[in-house]
């Protein structure tokens, strides 16, 4: 007999009643994850299952849609039974289409174990709830449905060694899972929906611009992520943390004895990225000799090692990032025009915290639930944080919130007072452009302010003009 268990997003109780599920199953089973919006129209779609397992899964979201697919389930004979912990009011004509099973219990694991007939210990541990999460946030900014029924089988096997598919997802998620793109606003739903665009484009080069702290490299993670190179090496690297001499070896790497020191032979950033994504972060800091030897592998594809009397040949996607305004600094003579235009194959704008601060209640509460056994702030405290306008982006929100947990500090609005206190020398600096300087001709000034006005309202040119209070034409022309 084919079996599908649908368990529950998330929740440590909801994966392990899975994996006691598949164990009782001799693992004969696959195993998803849905949400009760999104059960109706999933069981619409099965095709090729006997069986049906449904866990931890409201059936309260559409009945009328449910009842709908259930009634094709049965025609095709396919067996469907409910287990919860909970009673829940069900119409009677569903309860004729499903075996509802109710066992109360202190878990749905314990239900679950119970209903199998089988004995379960309490060998939950940290990885697994790790694991867990990791597979939430590969769903969430991925739209990957796959991780999460392969930790379930993770857990139901009882191994201590991770495959390399899952040691991935947990080493992307140790690095990005703090940094995750969150929000609803206009802004971010257009920049994700840009990001998917681009993304399927696995060799477009694309120029990342934003302030700090807004999560330049999880755009580039995720641009990565979601490409045709996605099994490949995401390597990042930051143009302005390496001695300006040093950066033609850590580009293409040397061989042995090119210099004192070099006693092997080693691969470059270029090298290293082979097949996949090189993240250049701070691109505007480059020096002009390393923007030349970067200019050149870009047309070539191709560069030698330090010390080397080879051609290699890369097949690299270049993501480059800056928080300065890289066309004043080709006017100003420091930064090459013929450079700029290879890497400004596509640009993406990430917008500043300020301009979308409907989206700080759901950024605070993803932090503070991982790191306060799933709790959520209070209407009082978001209100708070709404209140200042963040000149760091979402890396001084979350430095507040981090603060906020270190001291046990309830009373945001005195923390977000103190806070101001501290940092009450950088907001003027903060609050300028993103070369750093608010330009002063009047022409510019006005290309620079159209320009933000348009980002702030998705690129929408109609939304844009009617907030500017000027014509389509008119914001069209200083686009």
């Amino acid at each position: 007999m084919k079996t599908l268990i649908l368990t529950g997003w998330g929740h440590h109780d909801y994966a392990t009643a899975a994996a006691v599920a598949l164990m009782a199953l001799e693992f004969k089973a696959d195993v998803l994850g849905v949400s009760k919006r999104r059960l109706p129209e999933l069981l619409g779609e099965v095709t090729k299952y006997d069986r049906i397992v449904i866990l931890g899964v409201s059936l309260s979201q559409d009945s009328a849609a449910l009842k709908e697919s259930l009634v094709k389930l049965q025609k095709k004979r396919v067996q469907v039974s409910w287990i919860s912990v909970f009673e829940t009011d069900v119409a009677d004509e569903l309860s004729e289409l499903l075996e509802l099973k109710v066992r109360p219990a202190d878990s749905l694991t314990d239900s679950v174990a119970e209903e199998f007939g089988i004995v379960v210990e309490d060998d939950s541990s940290k990885q697994a709830d790790e694991l867990i999460e990791a597979a939430m946030y590969a769903y969430r900014n991925y739209q990957d449905e796959n991780s999460y029924g392969k930790v379930i089988k993770f857990i139901a096997q009882n191994v201590k060694t991770l495959p390399s598919d899952l040691e991935k997802l947990r080493n992307n998620y140790r690095r990005y899972g703090n940094r995750e793109l969150v929000g609803k606003s206009l802004q971010m739903r257009a920049l994700q929906e840009r990001i998917n665009k681009v993304a399927a484009h696995g060799d477009a080069r694309v120029l990342i611009i934003g302030e700090s702290g807004t999560g330049k490299e999880t755009v580039a993670n995720q641009l990565h992520t979601k490409s045709p190179r996605k099994e490949e090496n995401f390597i990042a690297f930051n143009c302005a943390s390496v001695n300006p001499e040093l950066l033609e070896s850590r580009f293409f790497g040397y061989e042995k004895g090119a210099f004192t020191g070099a006693d092997k032979t080693t691969d470059g950033l270029f090298q290293m990225a082979n097949g996949g994504t090189l993240f250049l972060d701070e691109i505007g800091e480059l020096p002009p000799e390393a923007q030349a030897l970067l200019l050149r592998v870009l047309e070539g594809g191709k560069f030698m090692r330090v010390g080397g009397h080879e051609e290699i040949e890369v097949d690299v996607r270049l993501i480059t990032a800056t928080n300065r305004n890289l066309p004043v600094r080709v006017r100003e003579g420091k930064f090459r025009a013929d450079l700029f235009q290879r890497l400004n194959v596509v640009q993406l704008r990430i917008p500043s915290l300020r301009e979308h601060k409907e989206d700080i209640g759901d950024i605070a509460n993803s932090w503070w639930r991982k790191h306060h056994d799933n709790a959520t702030l209070s209407e009082e405290q978001i209100a708070a944080l709404k209140e200042y306008d963040y000149p760091g982006n979402v890396r001084e929100l979350l430095n507040v919130l981090e603060r906020a947990t270190v001291l046990e500090e309830s009373d945001f609005a005195a923390l977000l007072k103190e806070h101001r206190e501290m940092n009450a020398g950088l907001v003027d600096v903060a609050c300028k452009s993103d070369s750093g300087v608010v330009p002063d001709d009047l022409e510019e000034a006005t290309k620079y302010h159209i320009r933000h006005v348009y980002d702030k309202y998705g690129q929408n040119l109609t939304k844009a003009a009617e907030a500017l209070n000027c014509s389509r034409n008119t914001v069209r022309k200083y686009l």
